[in-house]
Parts: C-alpha cells; sequence; structure tokens
C-alpha cells in the first residue's frame, strides 16, 4: 500500500526518507530517524518495532542486514511486512516478504534505498530511483521528492492517492524537516506547498535551534528576522503570493 525512498546524502551526512500511500497518515507509521545514526522505513503490514528497535540497533553499530535478519526472524508476521534502512556509513539493506500484496519488492543501491507493495507495477521503484540519481545536483529534499513525484507518475499505488510524508535529519535527534499531507487527493502536490511554506520562514529559524553543540542556538534574533524580510520582500516584488494558508498577521 505504500512505497518509500530512503536515503543518505553522502555529502552531508544527513538522513531522508520519502513515502506516499493510499492510506491515511503514512508519514506517521513509515518513518523513524535519529541524527547520525540511521534512518528506518517499516511498511505493508507495518511493524513499528522495526522502526523503534531497528533504530535503537543501528545505535548499537549493528549492520543494516544483521538487523533484517534479527527482527524479521523473531515475527511471526515478517512476510506480510517490508523494511528497508541506512546507516550512518552509508550500509543499508532491505526486506520484502513473500505475502506482501502484489507488486511488491525493492532495489538497493549506494546510499539509497526503495521499497513498495501494492504498486502499480516495478516501475514505480524504477522511476523513483532514476530520477533521484538523475537529480544529484538538486538540494537534498528536492531530491527526494522529484523521485517521488516520478513514482506517481509511473503508476504508484495502484489503489490511488491519499497521503505523504517528507522527513530530512541532519546531524540531531530532531528532524530538520517533518511535512506530511496525511489526507489528500494529490498528497505529493500538498508537500510540494508546505516545502514552499517552509522555506518562507520555518528553515530559516530551524538553523537558528540549539544544537548539542551550540546549546544556546542563535540568541539574538535580529540577523534571521532580517533575512526573512528580506525573503517577504523579495517575492512581493516579484509579484508571488505566499504559499502559506496563514491569516494574515498584523502587529498591534
Amino acid at each position: 500500500m505504500t512505497w518509500s525512498i530512503v536515503a543518505r546524502d553522502p555529502e552531508t551526512g544527513h538522513f531522508g526518507i520519502a513515502v506516499a500511500s493510499r492510506f491515511f497518515a503514512v508519514g506517521a507509521a513509515v518513518p523513524y530517524m535519529r541524527g547520525g545514526i540511521g534512518a528506518v522505513a517499516t511498511q505493508a503490514f507495518v511493524s513499528p518495532l522495526y522502526g523503534t528497535e531497528g533504530l535503537a540497533m543501528l545505535g548499537e553499530g549493528r549492520s543494516p542486514r544483521e538487523i533484517i535478519d534479527h527482527l524479521t526472524g523473531r515475527d511471526d508476521g515478517a512476510q506480510q511486512r517490508q523494511l528497508h534502512l541506512i546507516d550512518a556509513g552509508g550500509r543499508n539493506a532491505a526486506f520484502t516478504g513473500t505475502k506482501c500484496i502484489d507488486w511488491a519488492g525493492h532495489i538497493v543501491e549506494d546510499n539509497v534505498s526503495v521499497a513498495g507493495n501494492m504498486l502499480a507495477g516495478p516501475q514505480v521503484l524504477d522511476r523513483t530511483l532514476e530520477t533521484y540519481r538523475q537529480h544529484a545536483s538538486l538540494p537534498f529534499a528536492d531530491r527526494l521528492l522529484s523521485a517521488m513525484d516520478a513514482g506517481e507518475a509511473a503508476g504508484g499505488d495502484k489503489r490511488g492517492r491519499q497521503s505523504a510524508a517528507l522527513v530530512i535529519y541532519r546531524d540531531q535527534d530532531h528532524a530538520w524537516l517533518n511535512i506530511r499531507a496525511d489526507d489528500h487527493t494529490d498528497p505529493l502536490a500538498e508537500l510540494r506547498r508546505l516545502y514552499a511554506v517552509a522555506q518562507e520562514r520555518y528553515l530559516h529559524v530551524a538553523e537558528t535551534m540549539p544544537t548539542r553543540d551550540n546549546p544556546h542556538g542563535m540568541i539574538d534574533r535580529t540577523e534571521i528576522d532580517r533575512k526573512i524580510a528580506g525573503l517577504e520582500a523579495q517575492r512581493a516584488a516579484e509579484g508571488r503570493q505566499s504559499a502559506s494558508f496563514a491569516t494574515p498577521w498584523t502587529p498591534t
């Protein structure tokens, strides 16, 4: 009922998962990540334990293949499940149970894997991965979204569309970006809109947040306020409307 891409940006070490499905709130069920540790996608007949325990084992330094063997080997329902994951060194592995609904399968390459079930056919994964490879010059988020758009154009989930999500972790335990369209007629297009909204303000504010190396973050917000105001002025000068549905704010 789902297909997803799990990737590590080799230049930055950042992790990303993009996923789409004809299922409600797929972003609440599939992606698990931790900065500097790894990323896990658990799908088909989802087991949240594959996500939580998979991440814990990645944190212990265990290999993706070893983790898959451990998790599926103790699970009587494993043949109805699908799992793919990657670690901080770019090692990855995938598993598709024999009872996953056709079409189902996965592809694993350096620093990226794609997996899906209940798809229109293998071309969905082929086009997703091909487009990801072809767009190496794009920012990581755009690259993941372009890959998913290509998979959708190739047929996507054979039942239709409902939800999608994009999650990116940098080097922290919290997400740098986590956007979801939980119930939408065109969820990937909605993700594009949400990503555009995030670029207007949110992602700039995210750069000011405290980190392990800098627990204070940016205390003086003057610089970030100036940057956001400049972006808003540029958008207005170009005649572009905000992508946001937020109500106008009038300072008092």
